[in-house]
């Protein structure tokens, strides 16, 4: 009897272990993928889409290197922002974004450098 209680326990353990694992796998991602990080920042535009933008920031402060060069480039044009834009390039670069580490550079060299 205290055999069959110990392979009971033992047998419930591995079975909501494995029940965890199947749920922690079937979790999505907070961070979309970046053709969708991408689709947002374009519908930003020139005159601002503010629910698009704070998406952004929520997928930067996450830690998303594509989301982190996007906010960037929307905060180039904003004399105001450009450290912030500086450190996003800066965090997006480091995150492994290509494209915002050759971005780093140009920014850095000026203006007319730069064209989207």
């Amino acid at each position: 009897m205290d055999l069959f209680n110990k392979s009971g326990v033992l047998v419930a353990s591995v079975l909501v272990m494995v029940g965890t694992a199947i749920g922690w796998q079937a979790q999505e991602s907070p961070i979309p993928a970046p053709t969708k990080i991408e689709a947002v920042a374009t519908r930003i535009g020139d005159a601002g889409h503010v629910a698009a933008e704070r998406r952004l920031q929520e997928w930067a402060d996450l830690g998303s290197p594509v989301a982190q060069r996007e906010l960037a480039l929307r905060y180039l044009s904003d004399p105001d922002k450009r450290d912030e834009a500086m450190d996003l390039f800066q965090r997006a670069a480091n995150g492994g974004d290509a494209r915002a580490a050759g971005l780093v550079g140009l920014v850095r060299a000026g203006p007319g450098h730069l064209q989207r």
